[in-house]
């Protein structure tokens, strides 16, 4: 393999025998879709989606006072994250630059990260670079990982694991599944209650076979993750966040903890403190748009008196919603629903209207008292 050659997943074979048109991803042939984009996200919304997420980074940090060095990078409460939790947060520089979000959960005496496939590499050389030598990173490029997203995924999971329906949202375990062990935690990416199940990349084969022998289950390319996570209003690293975004700017502040506004102690935190207080001057925004042609990453936002004042982040067709939706960045004065916008995309004017967040409401599972 050449550095320009895509890797492939421990399901390549599986994926094309399913009949999925491979892609080039994060540096790994990923399905795109199986039966076509529309079908397999309105399955997953009213049934359940098998997606192969395999490409993430999943990673081990150990050592004496992990919790903590790690609250030095990340501005999530991570101290009082009880065992089996997870917290969704980010990674960020100096400047409260947004270097990649993540899911972390403590899981005993050690703590558990699922980072972006496209950035993973950078994230370990920079947290090992970060963190003191006390704090041990493990890179687990022998697991997979699949999530099971959907009204119906937790009935099919509990069928093969049974226990995993009592799990709360952002709540983690080990389950024995398909003849093996499997961390399951209940979260996802689409908006639906919904799993993500990690197991050691020779047992993946079976876990799959497993899932989608119930006939509520379909696999799910890369598309429709796409159009579902637009839908729920949920950013993707690359296109809605990087480093030149603060937490603030991207609407993210559920993930500061209420100690680390407090306290600070993190990386950039005086410049994101600042924009709690104050506000930030831009912020990302959902757009309506008039029509039925998408708008897509790049598209100008104008002002009224047309100067560029903002940029599409994500944009496409809601197949829920039946017409174009977008997310952008946008002066905060721009910010308030029901604000008229111009969108510019080669030469061509759009109408659009900012809209709140998700475009689809999340139907999350929360279990009273969790």
């Amino acid at each position: 393999m050449t550095m320009a050659d895509p890797a492939t997943l421990p399901l390549d074979a599986w994926h094309r025998a399913k009949g999925a048109r491979m892609v080039p991803f994060a540096g790994y042939e990923m399905p795109i879709q199986y039966e076509g984009i529309i079908a397999e996200h309105l399955w997953t919304r009213e049934h359940a989606g098998l997606f192969d997420v395999s490409h993430m980074g999943q990673l081990i940090l150990t050592g004496r006072n992990v919790d903590g060095e790690l609250e030095k990078l990340m501005p999530g409460e991570l101290k009082a994250l009880k065992d089996g939790r997870l917290r969704y947060t980010m990674l960020l520089n100096e400047h409260g630059g947004i270097i990649d979000d993540l899911m972390a959960t403590r899981r005993d005496d050690h703590f558990y990260l699922v980072v972006n496939g496209a950035t993973k590499e950078g994230d370990i050389a920079d947290m090992r670079r970060r963190l003191p030598d006390t704090v041990v990173l493990d890179h687990m490029k022998e697991q997979a990982l699949l999530a099971l997203q959907g009204p119906e995924a937790a009935a099919v999971l509990d069928a093969l694991a049974p226990g995993v329906a009592e799990l709360a949202f952002m709540q983690g375990g080990l389950f024995d599944l398909a003849g093996t062990r499997a961390w399951i935690s209940r979260s996802g990416y689409t908006g639906e209650d919904g799993f993500e199940i990690s197991v050691a990349a020779n047992a993946v084969e079976a876990v799959a076979d497993a899932l989608v022998a119930d006939e509520r289950v379909k696999p799910i390319g890369l598309g429709a993750r796409d159009s579902l996570r637009l839908e729920a209003g949920l950013p993707l690293y690359g296109h809605d966040l990087d480093e030149k975004i603060t937490p603030v700017m991207a609407g993210l502040n559920f993930a500061i903890g209420k100690r680390r506004r407090a306290e600070g102690g993190f990386a950039g935190d005086e410049r994101i403190l600042g924009e709690l207080e104050n506000g930030p001057v831009a912020v990302r925004v959902g757009l309506f748009v008039d029509g039925r042609q998408p708008v897509r990453e790049g598209a100008g936002v104008l002002d009224r008196q047309a100067n560029e004042v903002g940029k599409v982040t994500s944009g496409g067709h809601s197949p829920s919603l039946g017409r174009p939706i977008a997310m952008a960045y946008v002066p905060a004065a721009m910010a308030e629903p029901g604000t008229h916008v111009k969108l510019e995309q080669r030469g061509k004017l759009f109408q659009a209207e900012v809209a709140p967040m998700p475009f689809v409401p999340h139907r999350y599972f929360r279990k009273q008292g969790a």
